[in-house]
């Protein structure tokens, strides 16, 4: 087991599936051998099933049973009508952020697989995901919630398979949950992986669509110092706005181009993912034509011409302000 050089003592996501559990498994016996803290388990009941709290209590009881620590967070509110899976997400992360914020626990590990990856980078190309969408899960990222800038998130299994893990779960005589979200075609995940036997027997096995992720991957970190070079010339921090020289934005690569303006998206609506890549190239290619006009919104933020008074890098000054705070922010 490769920790990924994250602080330590550490917390495992532990939803009791053949992943999460092979997990726990493997970071005890880590801990073990160095002689470290175990790690801790974190449980989360989105109570969106009926069964949802006896199966929390069931993994619990996996993780109790191997000398671990367990504590079970429950989601409070009604279950939404749409978007279940997005809120599931945001939920879960909230609360174990908030755990681990709460007991001096900076870093959390999650059971994602290889085959997680892959299926990660078709759900992410059926959207129209560009380049940093497509390239692989980071094994070692920022949390995934923006509140929570302080903790990390590792994933140090990405290079193992679903079958490995359970081989290896069966070689401990442990059982797991199978969650039954899982098979629901509701869900895009569970389409996408019931698909992916057809894929495999035409040639495109988990292990290769991971690869392609891990090549983008690549391109991406190489882009990222591009990126870098152009934000340091054509943006500006003004309190919680930020001044866009639009001219310089426009003359980088399109693709830099459009990763500089996804990044200011973030920072200024405070959001850990990017806004929808088809979405971003129209908002870039209507300050490139010129038809910004009035001004636009995105991801929660609004892009408006400047004001004579505030036009620091000239008449092609843009301001970038949260939507939620224009008021007296006009564009003119």
């Amino acid at each position: 087991m490769d920790t990924l050089g994250a602080p330590w003592p550490g917390a495992v996501a532990l939803s009791g599936g053949g992943d999460s559990l092979a997990l726990m498994h493997l970071l005890a016996e880590w801990a073990k051998a160095r002689g470290v803290p175990p790690p801790v388990a974190l449980i989360v009941d989105h109570a969106l099933r009926k069964s949802s709290a006896a199966e929390a209590r069931k993994a619990a009881g996996f993780a109790r049973k191997a000398g671990l620590a367990a504590h079970i967070l429950t989601r409070k509110g009604p279950v939404p009508k749409s978007g279940i899976e997005a809120m599931a997400r945001d939920a879960r992360y909230g609360l174990m952020g908030a755990w681990l914020r709460k007991h001096g626990i900076a870093t959390l590990y999650v059971g994602h697989t290889l085959d997680d990856q892959a299926e990660t980078f078709l759900l992410r190309l059926g959207r129209g995901s560009g380049l940093d969408g497509l390239s692989a899960m980071r094994a070692l990222a920022p949390f995934p919630v923006s509140e929570f800038e302080d903790l990390n998130l590792a994933r140090p299994m990405l290079g193992i398979s679903r079958a490995a893990l359970r081989a290896y779960l069966k070689t401990l005589n442990q059982s797991w949950l199978d969650d039954p979200m899982n098979s629901e075609a509701r869900f895009a995940r569970s389409r996408i992986r019931h698909l992916m036997p057809a894929l495999e027997a035409a040639g495109l096995a988990p292990s290769r669509i991971a690869d392609a992720a891990n090549h983008l991957a690549r391109a991406r970190a190489a882009l990222e110092l591009a990126t870098e070079a152009v934000l340091a010339r054509a943006a500006r921090p003004d309190g919680t706005r930020i001044l866009l020289d639009a001219k310089s934005l426009m003359a980088a690569p399109r693709e830099v181009g459009l990763r500089a303006l996804a990044s200011l998206l973030m920072v200024v609506a405070k959001q850990a993912y990017r806004p929808r890549f088809e979405a971003l190239e129209r908002l870039f290619d209507s300050i490139a034509s010129g038809a910004l006009g009035r001004g636009a919104t995105l991801h929660g933020c609004r892009l408006f011409p400047a004001p004579r008074a505030e036009r620091v890098f000239g008449p092609e000054t843009l301001i970038l302000a949260k939507e939620s705070s224009r008021t007296g922010e006009k564009p003119r």
